[in-house]
């Protein structure tokens, strides 16, 4: 099992949200992060999913990367985090965010730090359900730009969760005055090289090259364990190990009417409007 920090219990909220489109997701996380900052909410592990499917960019980015002809043949949305790093296809998976207070414990230090206390709690949700992870140590940022490869799956980076080499959790982090925001990615099935028809590449064969070196680096729940994985029991063993783990409490909650307001506005004036998805 992973090593435990010693942390005070504390009360955190805990919500499920069931499949949303990828700017309502990204203006949610905002609005959250906005709430515990000003003291208007508290802590919170938010368990969501994407419908319909949404290439995310990372927040630096270029837009030139997203094939918007591939996207429109395949039904998928754009949309760009207000985190770092590269793009990643949501569908099939489970997205998870923690959102809390810059003095909050579990969060404190610096991006580095951070990142290690939590991937013990995923490492740990992974455990309780068979998977027998890693988290991966190098040197470097996380999440930072680096070589210019569009696909955040290609690039495990430190403290990233790993499976027999092959990355499994792609997560990214923004910190910020008002708080700080960790959300990241577990892919439960289907084909991870279908984000390669939602990206530019020089050609055809550099596509399929790239598909290669995904499917050589990146796995996904199904593949490892060879069989389905509900949304349901992985969003309760994510919850059961941050539970444990950080010794947390959690209250089942939902959006307060203020963020409802807040994720509605952020819709329309950040991530629905060019002025942010093509800002690079």
């Amino acid at each position: 099992m992973p090593v435990k920090d010693n942390y005070p219990s504390t009360k955190w909220r805990l919500i499920h949200t069931s499949g949303g489109h990828g700017a309502w997701n990204m203006a949610v996380d905002e609005a959250i992060l906005e709430a515990v900052g000003s003291g208007d909410s508290p802590p919170t592990l938010r368990l969501y999913a994407w419908s319909p499917p949404c290439l995310s960019l990372g927040y630096a980015q270029p837009y030139s990367d997203a094939n918007l002809e591939g996207l429109s043949a395949n039904g998928w949305e754009l949309v760009r985090r207000p985190t770092g790093g590269r793009a990643i296809l949501h569908t099939d998976e489970l997205t998870y965010a923690v959102i809390g207070p810059p003095d909050e414990p579990r969060l404190a230090g610096g991006v580095l730090e951070s990142y290690r206390r939590l991937s013990r709690a995923l490492l740990e949700a992974l455990q309780y359900l068979g998977i027998p992870a890693l988290a991966l140590q190098k040197s470097g940022v996380p999440d930072g730009d680096g070589a210019r490869n569009p696909v955040c799956f290609e690039n495990p980076s430190n403290y990233e969760i790993t499976v027999q080499g092959k990355k499994l959790i792609g997560s990214a982090q923004a910190r910020r005055r008002e708080g700080v925001l960790q959300h990241g990615s577990l892919p439960l099935s289907g084909d991870l090289a279908r984000i390669t028809q939602a990206l530019r590449y020089a050609d055809e064969q550099a596509r399929q090259q790239a598909a290669e070196r995904l499917l050589a680096r990146a796995t996904t729940v199904e593949l490892i364990s060879g069989m389905p994985l509900k949304w349901e029991d992985a969003a309760e063993a994510f919850a059961q190990a941050f539970s444990q783990c950080l010794n947390l409490q959690f209250d089942p909650g939902s959006l307060t009417d203020r963020e409802t307001e807040r994720a509605t506005e952020l819709v329309d004036l950040k991530y629905a409007h060019p002025s942010w998805t093509e800002r690079v």
